[in-house]
């Protein structure tokens, strides 16, 4: 087992990743000649190497997974070389920076309480679906329209022991997930990314191993995806849902770090919809719904504007 005061050994994800960034660049991409047949996709090692101003043996090193000691400067000609996005080289730097030796025992993360501050703040936003997750996408806190917004993932069988529902849990784990979510595969990708660009800030996260490991023995989808080492960072944007009751929903949402705790990530994801749209009258039906008992809801009315060529969409795509 792993000693809280030892770096974790990260090498394996740090060479997986740059050989697969690597892979996928071509030499006409970055202007270099090319001769010959190639017996490997994208780049070849002494190609990065000078594109980064390196020496061969030196990104062989890095490549390898030796990265501590690496300065930033250099780090960030290796990212240029690869052209990472931004959430790619956070990522590059969060591993380099999680295989240097601690200069003091770091903290184990720890699940903690969402505050009543926090409940509070979600429960006053009564037009929009507001929500609480943490690093390893359990949704913590919600309002009610969140709640009832998320209806089919709080009644799923991959809820944990305290009814709280995993987004990758839920997507990878139960078959109802690809008739909620709009462009399951999509939504599947953007999951399994956040996942592992938050591996590469907590590498010492037991919780999100265990995920990981569940998710990788008992989904090959999840395996398939894991295993391609691409990352995201949380951003706004705009997803859809096949909600069983209220319909096709169209809503833009915006996640926002929330600092609760030292110890755990948390994010606040606010849901709404475009004002004056059938898509904002379906979630203020939602949202009605979610205050009112069951018995005496009214079934929500279509008609033969725009949004009914888009009732066919499904589910949002996290």
């Amino acid at each position: 087992m792993e000693s809280v005061n030892q770096r974790p050994d990260n090498r394996s994800e740090i060479r997986d990743f740059l050989a697969t960034r690597r892979a996928r660049i071509t030499p006409e991409q970055v202007g270099l000649p090319t001769s010959g047949r190639r017996r490997v996709p994208g780049l070849r090692r002494e190609e990065v190497a000078v594109l980064a101003g390196v020496s061969t043996e030196w990104y062989t090193r890095l490549e390898k997974g030796h990265i501590s000691g690496v300065s930033e400067d250099v780090l960030g000609a290796v990212a240029r070389a690869l052209r990472l996005d931004e959430d790619e080289r956070t990522y590059l730097f969060d591993l380099a920076r999680a295989a240097q030796p601690p200069g003091r025992t770091p903290r184990r993360r720890k699940a903690v309480d969402v505050p009543p501050r926090v409940q509070w703040l979600l429960d006053s936003m009564t037009l929009s679906a507001a929500f609480v997750t943490n690093g390893r996408l359990d949704i913590v806190a919600t309002n009610a329209l969140a709640r009832a917004l998320f209806a089919p993932m709080f009644d799923s069988q991959t809820t944990d022991e305290r009814g709280r529902p995993n987004f990758a849990r839920y997507y990878f784990l139960d078959p109802g997930a690809h008739h909620f979510v709009a462009d399951w595969n999509s939504a599947a990708d953007i999951t399994v990314a956040l996942l592992r660009a938050e591996a590469g800030r907590y590498p010492r996260d037991k919780a999100l191993r265990e995920l990981v490991g569940e998710l990788s023995t008992i989904s090959t989808e999840f395996r398939t995806r894991w295993a391609a080492h691409d990352v995201r960072i949380h951003h706004g944007g705009v997803k859809r849902f096949q909600h069983p009751d209220a319909g096709p929903l169209e809503l833009t949402y915006q996640p926002l770090d929330l600092p609760i705790s030292a110890q755990e990530a948390h994010s606040l994801t606010i849901y709404t919809a475009e004002p004056g749209t059938p898509d904002e009258d379906r979630l203020r039906l939602l949202a009605s719904w979610a205050v009112t008992p069951a018995g005496h809801r009214n079934p929500p009315t279509t008609g033969t504007g725009p949004e009914e060529r888009n009732s066919g969409t499904h589910g949002p795509s996290r």
